[in-house]
């Protein structure tokens, strides 16, 4: 059931293979493991015990974690794309939204490798939700599909597609003398989950740390836990994976980032810009070949995988990627703060999803430093999670969203409330972002720093709303289902 497809390459990204080899001479197979909606912190690795994972853990243990590691933006298809094309997410042009198309202007890194002789993969979500097909790609831009196993979940809503089989069953067909680039794509642990499954399974909801945005009582705690059991389906699919290559020789010689596209999908988390949303998991394998057992607090960005795949593929990396490979941190045997320029982070969103007057957005940027969280809503008017009569759609269904909007009350305000035009948070001290601290006379130095650092590297990096082009992100596709949509909503009235 595997196709293998080869990418024609322009002669810049067929550039000759350089030195940079694993320990055994050889270049190195690349195994690219994402969650879909696992929040930072959700790990043994972190501290985390009301979570099992010891796959991830094995890959932190056995290789570098990472503290700081972020998405330019926090829903699934824009994130995707950020990580595909090595491109921020208002570099993307129609991608950068939800629910769009996918440009077929900017090389991908699978298809960059293939060009140089690896062999790509994929199993489970790759690049989505939105439309490829209707730009020219043949395939999902992530690699050639490759779900062929199907089996029993757990629990309901976990997926019935057995990617570790998958990933098997490709290892078996794919050339012997070639390497692999393969994206083991997760879809848990997405939304909806199977209720109560988590204290059914004996878990303990005291164990579960609540953030001060939620009401604190046993139906959220619950919720959290199911999901829970979720991340550890997923994490065990990623050790089974481990597994197959130690069985085939080529666990050392395959350099394993597991990682995610953003935060948990809860109220205030997934889709918005506070650091809950776009803080992500990061964890790096590569055998005998990195110093092991480090922690790096470097930031990193999801645009920066791209890069370092292609580097430690020994590929000249295209122009148009404008990530970083963080090659040197893998190498360095140093932990902690490494390189003191990687001390700042851009975040942003444009349009996630519907229900508001005109399928309008809420544009947002945002400027991240090791102290500091500094927020721009360019239409604080709006409702940034979604109009009310829609049913807030930039958050997903559930427990803890049902109990919230059951009050309106402070946490409501929090979570689904409208929102000033400028925010403001000292990370260190307010890790949740509750204290806004933008009207505060002694910061306002510091935001007026922030915001012009922020608005000068969306500049050079070509960001439309920084160019006076912000109409362009009104004129993108919804290429996804209508039903949330304001007309359709305003019809059936």
């Amino acid at each position: 059931m595997y196709t293998r497809r080869r990418f024609l390459q322009s002669s810049a990204l067929m550039a000759s293979i350089s030195t940079l080899r694993g320990q055994d001479g050889r270049r190195p197979n690349i195994l690219f493991a994402i969650f879909d909606d696992w929040g930072y912190g959700h790990a043994g690795a972190y501290g985390a015990d009301w979570v099992r994972t010891p796959a991830f853990d094995r890959v932190a243990r056995e290789g570098v974690l990472f503290t700081n590691c972020f998405t330019s933006n926090p829903k699934c298809s824009p994130c995707r794309a950020t990580i595909l094309t090595g491109r921020n997410s208002w570099q993307t042009r129609e991608a950068v939204s939800h629910y769009s198309i996918f440009p077929n202007e900017y090389p991908v890194f699978p298809a960059v490798l293939e060009g140089t002789g690896y062999t790509s993969g994929l199993t489970g979500k790759g690049w989505g939700p939105g439309d490829f097909k209707s730009t020219g790609w043949k395939h999902n831009p992530a690699g050639p599909s490759f779900d062929a196993r199907k089996a029993t979940p757990p629990y309901s809503g976990i997926s019935n597609n057995d990617y570790a089989a998958n990933f098997a069953d490709f290892l078996s067909q794919k050339p012997k003398d070639k390497p692999f680039c393969f994206w083991l794509g997760g879809t848990e642990p997405h939304r909806a989950y199977e209720q109560g499954s988590g204290l059914r399974a004996g878990r303990d909801p005291k164990s579960v740390k609540i953030p001060s945005y939620w009401p604190d009582n046993l139906a959220v705690r619950s919720d959290v836990l199911d999901y829970a059991l979720e991340v550890e389906h997923f994490d065990a699919h990623i050790g089974r994976a481990m597994k197959h290559l130690e069985d085939a020789g080529e666990l050392d010689n395959t350099l394993i980032v597991v990682t995610s596209d953003h935060g948990m999908p809860f109220p205030r988390i997934k889709g918005q810009i506070y650091d809950a949303g776009f803080r992500i998991p990061l964890a790096v394998r590569w055998g005998k070949n990195i110093p092991t057992g480090r922690k790096v607090d470097d930031f990193i960005n999801a645009r920066d995988f791209g890069p370092t795949f292609i580097e430690a593929a020994g590929v000249k990396q295209p122009a148009t990627m404008t990530g970083r490979s963080f090659m040197d941190l893998l190498k360095s045997p140093k932990s902690g703060w490494i390189d003191q320029s990687r001390v700042v982070m851009l975040v942003g969103k444009e349009r996630h999803d519907m229900g508001r007057p005109g399928d309008a957005g809420y544009p947002v940027r945002a400027i991240r430093t090791p102290q500091f969280l500094y927020v721009r809503n360019y239409h604080p008017d709006r409702w940034p999670a979604g109009n009310p009569e829609t049913g807030y759609r930039n958050v997903d269904d559930g427990p803890t969203k049902s109990i919230i909007l059951s009050g309106y009350d402070d946490h409501y305000k929090l979570n689904f409330g409208k929102r000033p035009a400028e925010e403001l948070y000292d990370i260190q001290a307010d890790p949740d972002c509750v204290n806004n601290l933008a009207t505060n006379r002694d910061y306002a130095m510091r935001m007026r720093e922030l915001r012009s650092r922020m608005e000068r590297l969306l500049t050079e990096e070509g960001d439309p709303r920084m160019l006076g082009r912000e109409d362009f992100f009104d004129t993108i596709q919804y290429t996804g289902p209508r039903k949330h949509a304001y007309d359709t909503w305003l019809k059936n009235q």
